[in-house]
């Protein structure tokens, strides 16, 4: 029933992104982190910098929103969704696990899915 929830959550049209974050993604130069935001993790331009940061607070919006309907915390649901957006990681893109490191997804390398997200 969570990961329903949270898979109807970011769904939303307001959890959209922009062709240019896209490519930057892509690129691995913005990726997703385990708090269930994007993060920039090398240069990038200023127009896109400032569509991640849109992106950003639209998604703080939608979990504060639906965590206050759940009567949970916005953190839990944005670590609910990071779970999510992680599985999601596509070979040569960049992801950032709560210990703070970016990576990358390797060729072979499965989704990157933290063992909290599995019950494990």
């Amino acid at each position: 029933m969570r990961r329903l929830w949270i898979l109807l959550l970011l769904a939303s049209p307001a959890a959209a992104q922009s062709p240019a974050v896209d490519a930057a993604i892509a690129a691995g130069q913005v990726g997703e982190r385990y708090d269930g935001y994007l993060g920039v993790v090398s240069a990038v331009s200023p127009a896109v910098r400032a569509q991640v940061a849109r992106i950003n607070i639209e998604r703080r919006s939608i979990y504060s929103n639906f965590a206050t309907s759940r009567r949970v915390s916005p953190q839990d649901v944005g670590i609910t969704a990071g779970c999510q957006l992680l599985g999601r990681v596509g070979v040569g893109q960049a992801y950032l696990l709560s210990d703070g490191s970016w990576r990358r997804r390797g060729v072979g390398q499965p989704a990157p899915v933290p063992n909290y997200c599995t019950g494990g």
